[in-house]
């Protein structure tokens, strides 16, 4: 690849906003990059986010300048919808074979929708999380990076049905598109593979899965986005009804030796932020949060103290034993108080389980001598067995977006000594 001129080439996995700022640093640097990202298209969790916290702003306020720096600095190449599936070699040398899984669509592609509008198939929106559809070929969510559709491979059915390929005007569309293998030689490899949260539906007798009226807050940032399923407007999932009142469950599953064991830090001010969400649509819904401890670190603890002002909003400390559903979709939530030492019931129009953040498996096959170190929750550690294998942002613990972006600046200094001593062999 052409760009940086021979400063050695680092690998980055995964195109969140830690991958992104760890490829836009060590780029800027002089050494070349190659940056893959398993989905479609780049921005990781953060396109899902509807605010950034703590000022509460919509995330392309960050991913484009990300974005923009991609495109001007020299020597990042981007690869979406590809994956690791080995590495090989040694320190200095590692041989990386990625796969890039077919897209389907090219780049004639000018996103103008005439495929939509053929396509008969429908699939789950995972940008929402299943809480509606897309056509077979789709925009991952406005304003994707790339600016492409892609086709669902596992429900398209292919030349049998073709509608969208007579609907594309600029001869887009290719579905016999194959798999592509590439090889590269890099210095160093960063994880930057993120998050994912918390199975809920692992978690007993808080009604996720059987109870449509029961949320999670990753759910919960989806409703409340404009690009989201509805437009932007917080409602009951079973019959799209307004909300009078709301509990949020904090540590759902988290610090619980049958779930997740660690706190993931972040899920208190999630919440926090989406009692603002709530208040600015229904000026009158009771809010109620019901915690264990709220962690709000540093200027962190301003926000906390501003939402105490609400009057309509109550903090129960206790962990929620009991979700169960009335008649007309309603939900009782059971606690104890553990300040008064009450049972607590509250019946509400909808819960929000502030689920945990678990490290996102790559499943990438290392023959190199032994596995990745991890530490007992799963995430990477940063203490390798093998030099210039690095882990950023919340692969290796749960971050804001905020300390992503600056462990990744870090991470990206230690990736070019790798790549120096690369050149430099």
């Amino acid at each position: 690849m052409s760009g940086n001129g021979n400063n050695g080439t680092i690998l980055v996995i995964g195109g969140g906003i830690s991958g992104l700022t760890t490829a836009i640093e060590v780029s800027e640097a002089g050494c070349d990059v190659v940056l893959i990202e398993k989905n479609s298209y780049l921005g990781g969790r953060v396109v899902r986010t509807n605010q950034y916290f703590p000022k509460l702003c919509p995330p392309t306020c960050g991913l484009e300048i990300s974005f923009r720096r991609i495109r001007t600095v020299p020597g990042i190449r981007c690869m979406t919808l590809s994956e690791v599936e080995k590495i090989t070699g040694e320190p200095g040398r590692y041989q990386v074979t990625i796969r890039q899984n077919p897209r389907k669509v090219n780049n004639k592609c000018t996103a103008c929708g005439a495929c939509v509008e053929a396509c008969p198939v429908e699939r789950p929106d995972d940008i929402n999380f299943g809480m509606s559809k897309t056509k077979a070929i789709y925009l991952p969510f406005e304003n994707a990076n790339p600016l492409q559709y892609v086709i669902d491979g596992s429900v398209c059915s292919g030349v049998e049905c073709g509608k969208c390929v007579s609907a594309c005007p600029y001869e887009a569309i290719e579905l016999d598109m194959e798999p592509k293998t590439t090889e590269v030689e890099v210095g160093a490899v960063i994880w930057a593979t993120g998050w994912d949260p918390y199975d809920a539906g692992k978690i007993e007798d808080l009604g996720f899965g059987t109870t449509p009226n029961v949320i999670t807050n990753v759910m919960m940032e989806r409703l409340a986005a404009t690009g989201g399923p509805t437009g932007g407007k917080i409602q009951r999932p079973s019959d799209g009804g307004k909300i009078e009142s709301i509990a949020f469950v904090q540590c759902a599953g988290s610090r619980d030796e049958n779930y997740l064991k660690h706190c993931s830090g972040v899920c208190c001010m999630a919440s926090l932020k989406q009692t603002r969400y709530v208040r600015e649509q229904y000026p009158d819904a009771q809010i109620t949060i019901f915690y264990i401890d709220i962690r709000s670190p540093g200027r962190q603890e301003d926000f906390y103290a501003e939402v105490q002002n609400d009057e309509k909003l109550e903090l129960i400390k206790g962990k929620v034993a009991k979700v169960t559903e009335e008649s007309g979709g309603n939900l009782v939530v059971e606690a104890e108080d553990t300040l008064s030492g009450d049972r607590v019931s509250k019946e509400v129009n909808l819960v929000v389980l502030a689920t945990g953040i678990v490290p996102t498996d790559a499943g990438i096959q290392l023959e190199l001598g032994g596995d990745l170190q991890r530490d007992e929750h799963g995430f990477l550690t940063n203490d390798q067995a093998l030099p210039g294998l690095l882990a950023a942002g919340c692969a290796k613990r749960p971050v804001d977006v905020a300390a992503c972006t600056r462990d990744a600046t870090g991470v990206a200094l230690k990736a070019l000594q790798s790549c120096v001593g690369q050149n430099n062999g």
